[in-house]
């Protein structure tokens, strides 16, 4: 594994050597492979759990972090992105983590770039962010020991998300029931080419669901694309507990990529309860996800 840019490109073993080494991290284990080296976040979106999580992995590994700030750059006065990131290499830099609104950016700087940095893709775009489908896949092995045959239902504004598309690349290596449950307006444009099972009825997609996955209402990009307010999609939508205890698996496992808009796609009694705590426990994996993807990329060992 040369870099981490998305799922499609990653196999299986490389995908459970990650999970793999995360448990040992997160049991304890203080072997760092990537001591001394060097982490850039170079983040032009906005991110708690992604860039916090990343620099807590990497401090953990006992590594130098820079938080790149891009509106202070050389970007600014013009400079390339292939040319700052080229900068950076030579300033030390061994790898950078580019969160991005512009789809495939990553892939095409990382083609330019001449010098042997790691890329890392905190989420580009609505193309892809595999960290968070490592992080959510850690969880549920955590939580159930396998996913196969399990039914997994994500529940949202799939039509913009990142999450579920490297979701779906990797639950699907792995041999789990994918459902999806969106209204018209929110759903992939190419629904076909994802073979999952799609519904528009929120209870049908739940109905013994094993992992209920509910993505978050990108009210940012519906405002500019005209999309119905927030009231329908709540109306129709809305996960809360009478939802789960009357529909799905009685030990159904909640999830959340967050920012979550509470009492809009999920409600705030169900985030606050005890079945909302998992949404906790996927920003905590993350971190160990995390220091599992750097030590791999960076060190090429696994901890002991």
């Amino acid at each position: 594994m040369e870099h981490l840019i998305d799922i499609e490109n990653i196999s299986k073993e490389d995908i459970l050597n990650i999970i793999n080494l995360a448990k040992k991290f997160k049991e304890g284990a203080k072997t760092s492979d990537v001591t001394g080296r060097t982490l850039a976040l170079m983040f032009y979106e906005n991110s708690t759990r992604t860039r916090c999580s990343f620099e807590i992995a990497a401090k953990k590994l006992f590594m130098n972090v820079i938080n790149f700030d891009a509106a202070h750059s050389s970007l600014s006065k013009g400079e390339s992105l292939k040319d700052t990131i080229e900068n950076l290499y030579f300033l030390g830099v061994n790898a950078v983590v580019i969160r991005h609104s512009l789809s495939g950016i990553i892939n095409n700087v990382m083609r330019l770039v001449k010098y042997p940095i790691k890329f890392v893709n905190g989420g580009d775009g609505t193309h892809a962010h595999p960290s968070q489908a490592l992080l959510d896949f850690y969880t549920m092995l955590e939580k159930m020991g396998s996913i196969e045959n399990k039914k997994i239902t994500i529940i949202g504004d799939v039509s913009h998300s990142r999450v579920a598309k490297s979701n779906i690349a990797l639950l699907s290596k792995f041999g789990a029931d994918i459902h999806l449950c969106a209204p018209s307006y929110l759903q992939f444009e190419n629904l076909e080419e994802f073979k999952v099972n799609y519904h528009k009825d929120v209870k049908e997609a739940v109905e013994g669901a094993n992992v209920v996955m509910v993505l978050r209402v990108q009210n940012e990009r519906h405002e500019k694309e005209g999309y119905p307010d927030s009231s329908e999609y709540k109306r129709l939508y809305e996960i809360d507990t009478a939802l789960l205890k009357q529909y799905a698996d009685d030990n159904v496992i909640l999830m959340h990529p967050g920012p979550a808009n509470r009492n809009i796609e999920v409600s705030s009694e169900l985030l606050d309860n005890i079945v909302g705590k998992t949404i906790l426990e996927q920003a905590q994996n993350g971190v160990y996800v995390r220091m599992a993807v750097l030590n791999m990329l960076l060190g090429g060992k696994y901890a002991s």
